[in-house]
């Protein structure tokens, strides 16, 4: 019997440097197994952690994430409000968004770990955006990204 994984214990960069180099096969294996659940969350719970302040000055907006390809077709719904410099991220989201970004697992997490870039990924369908997009092409600035470069939520 193998230690459950500690995500809380996973290098930011180290995590970068793994989902750049394991097919997309597997990565969609992970994203459709009992891990999604802890994987996802620690991405979100760090999203917070990676949050720069110091380029929020003024902002004051609520995103949403849906993260598709879960167990049976499932989709994970995340909310980051980002107000009074400061974000916080919810798997229970309770306000309007000013935008909504639509994506699956796999993209997901290279999106969140800089090995895809964002424009390009919205450019071949990779990634629905609903709602403002001045400020969805501008929220990637918003936060720090372990290991790549900046996205929207890590």
């Amino acid at each position: 019997m193998t230690d459950p994984i500690q995500p809380e214990a996973v290098d930011p960069a180290e995590f970068a440097k793994s989902i750049a180099t394991t097919p997309d096969e597997q990565l969609a294996e992970g994203m459709r197994s009992e891990l999604r659940g802890q994987i996802l969350g620690e991405i979100f719970r760090r999203m917070e952690e990676h949050f720069d302040a110091s380029k929020a000055q003024g902002v004051d907006a609520v995103m949403h994430w849906k993260i598709t390809g879960g167990p049976g077709d499932s989709v994970d719904h995340y909310e980051a409000v980002i107000k009074n410099g400061a974000c916080t991220v919810t798997d229970q989201p309770s306000h309007s968004p000013r935008v909504t970004f639509t994506i699956d697992g796999v993209n997901f997490l290279k999106l969140v770990t800089g090995n895809v870039d964002g424009p390009k990924l919205f450019m071949t369908g990779g990634l629905k955006i609903e709602g403002d997009l001045m400020f969805a092409a501008t929220a990637a600035n918003l936060f720090k990204v372990p290991g790549g470069q900046a996205s929207p939520a890590a």
